[in-house]
């Protein structure tokens, strides 16, 4: 069945788009057309999606527009962490579209971003959700120099689907890069199931993260954003998740959460 949730409560709606408006910003609720926007609104969180919302990719299950980015924003980290402080976030978790145009791959300003946050709101711990910067090691050697308090990274399916559906990123490319974080910080990842994967693609991706030094991970059911992205192949009832749960927690992960609307930022502070 597929899953439902409440119709988002307008004032909260309104409540947080006014901060958003206000600073001319971006969040993953409104460019992913997240299901828990209403709930996250409620309790005061959003993401923020830095470097613009339009991808430099095109994966085929993602609701985010692919195309030709905009020119960076160089007053972007003082206007998220502006908002971080109009929110009272004690937790904020900043993504961002893949910018394959960049020579650093937006990098330098993700981290300009999580220490501007730092320096205003000193009490926030900050999760930096990023891509893969192609593993470029200048960019990850900067990123694990924040003052990020979690790095994350989302492998997103198994491995054998990968490819089909986010033909312009790798795989054993992704497990590189969270390797490398998992080095120097608490490492997260996610996995999106529904895709037409099998039981045994899943506990090899699970395992695939855990030899990269992953501790957290969250699962949660592919919802397809227009009939024009990939179809979902199978919606998992919650006691399948459950058994995913207990199947990552058996392999040796530290924290789970699993459930047919858990997105990787979704309950990030208390993971």
């Amino acid at each position: 069945m597929k899953p439902k949730v409440l119709a988002p409560s307008p004032e909260l709606i309104e409540k947080t788009n006014f901060v958003i408006e206000k600073h001319g910003i971006n969040t993953v609720c409104f460019s992913s057309k997240c299901p828990n926007i209403s709930e996250c609104f409620k309790r005061g969180t959003a993401t923020f999606m830095i470097m613009g919302n339009i991808c430099t990719r095109n994966c085929r299950f993602c609701g985010v527009k692919s195309g030709h980015p905009a020119k960076l924003d160089k007053n972007e980290p003082l206007k998220i962490a502006n908002a971080v402080k109009d929110l009272n976030l004690k937790y904020a978790v900043i993504t961002s579209v893949d910018r394959d145009d960049l020579t650093d791959y937006g990098s330098a300003h993700f981290y300009k971003t999580i220490e501007k946050i730092k320096d205003i709101n000193p009490e926030t711990k900050i999760e930096a959700l990023t891509p893969d910067f192609n593993g470029d090691l200048k960019a990850l050697e900067l990123l694990v120099s924040s003052n990020a308090y979690k790095l994350a990274h989302n492998i997103e399916t198994v491995e054998r689907l990968h490819k089909k559906l986010k033909p312009k990123s790798s795989y054993t490319l992704s497990l590189k890069v969270l390797e490398y974080y998992s080095k120097f910080k608490i490492t997260k990842s996610s996995i999106i199931v529904g895709f037409g994967e099998s039981i045994k693609d899943i506990e090899k991706t699970f395992k695939d993260l855990l030899n990269a030094g992953v501790s957290q991970l969250t699962i949660g059911q592919y919802l397809r954003p227009t009939p024009k992205h990939y179809p979902v192949k199978k919606y998992y009832s919650e006691n399948e998740f459950k058994e995913l749960e207990n199947l990552a927690y058996s392999l040796g992960f530290k924290a789970v959460v699993s459930g047919n609307l858990i997105r990787s930022s979704y309950y990030a502070d208390r993971l």
